[in-house]
This record gives C-alpha cells, sequence and structure tokens, in this order.
C-alpha cells in the first residue's frame, strides 16, 4: 500500500486540540468517533473518544470489549452523557472493539494497513459495527487525504461530494456543517 502524505498531528472535528490530536494519533480513537456520528454533532461524536478514555483509563480495544456492559454503559451516560443514545452507543462502540480486538490483534490500523485494494479496505469497514455505507466512503477519503492510506482502486470507492474527509480546520468544518444542514433541509422539504 502506498502511503505519501505525512499523517497528521490532529484532525479538526471537535474544536478540542487533546481530543483532535488523539483522533489522528489513535486509529481506535477515530474508528469510535464515526461509530458515534450520528444524531449529535461532529463535535460530539468525536470528542467521545477521549471523554470515554478519561472515564476508562484506556482506549484499549480489548479492555473495551471485556469490560462489564453494565459498567462501559455507565461510562457512558456519566454526565454529560457522551452521545444522545448512551446505552445504544456504549453498546455498539463494545462491538466495535470487539471486532477490533478480535479479528485485528488489537490495532485498528490493520483494518486499512492491510487492506489489498480500495474495494476490500470499503469492505473491511463496512464490516465495523456502526460503519455504514456513507461513513465508509468518508473514511476512505478521510484515510487516503490525510493518512495517505491510498491502495489500489481506493478512488473507485472514495466519495465524490464533500465529506468529512475534506475537513481541514475550523473554517472548513463550519462550512461542511452548513452544506449538510443545508442538505437535509432540502431532503426533508423533498419528503414533505
Amino acid at each position: 500500500m502506498m502511503t505519501t502524505t505525512t499523517p497528521p498531528v490532529s484532525l479538526p472535528f471537535t474544536g478540542d486540540p487533546e481530543a483532535d490530536a488523539l483522533l489522528a494519533a489513535d486509529p481506535l480513537a477515530l474508528l469510535i468517533g464515526f461509530a458515534l456520528d450520528q444524531q449529535v454533532t461532529v463535535q460530539k461524536a468525536f470528542a467521545g473518544p477521549l471523554e470515554l478514555r478519561r472515564r476508562l483509563g484506556t482506549l484499549d480495544p480489548a479492555v473495551i470489549a471485556a469490560t462489564d456492559p453494565e459498567t462501559l454503559q455507565a461510562a457512558f451516560r456519566e454526565r454529560p452523557a457522551l452521545h444522545r443514545f448512551p446505552g445504544a452507543m456504549a453498546t455498539r462502540v463494545q462491538q466495535l472493539c470487539a471486532v477490533v480486538a478480535d479479528d485485528f490483534g488489537g490495532d485498528a490500523s490493520r483494518v486499512w494497513r492491510e487492506a489489498r485494494d480500495g474495494a476490500d479496505l470499503e469492505a473491511r469497514l463496512l464490516a465495523l459495527p456502526g460503519i455504514g455505507e456513507m461513513k465508509a466512503k468518508t473514511l476512505v477519503g478521510l484515510l487516503a487525504k490525510r493518512f495517505g492510506v491510498r491502495p489500489p482502486g481506493w478512488e473507485a470507492v472514495a466519495p465524490s461530494h464533500p465529506t468529512l474527509a475534506d475537513v481541514d480546520s475550523a473554517e472548513a468544518l463550519a462550512r461542511y456543517q452548513e452544506q449538510k444542514r443545508a442538505w437535509k433541509a432540502g431532503q426533508k422539504a423533498g419528503r414533505a
């Protein structure tokens, strides 16, 4: 796999320098952020991994996978809750961590490092709990644009429209969120 881009030291998704740095440094944190990125703001979702690490003392996928589900749900529910739906998201993150621990030896970066090509990368991402088609494509774009992860054929599975993969500053995040709100409003108006 060809990697030509210098990995970022942070991803400007939260406004919190420590949380943004964790997303760039820890592949599991990035995946957890994507798993949490639904029905909450981007900032809330991607700040979740740092807060979860603070509450549990670790982001080790094997430890999280083995954590008593009630204990993990309590960590998600602690105020302020890590998500609008803390119980469901605790379960999803625990499932995600179990897959990373069991199938990738606890190394979340293996999901993309070992992908044979773009289709394989997309399939690996889609197999992760909490990662659907839109998130998988966005992750492909983010990995290619920010981390230089470009297996053969990645372009065919990357999104052709603006996504979080295009966000490289707080200003770009604001533009992205405004575009997303406008798109959702248009979708809602079309259904009415």
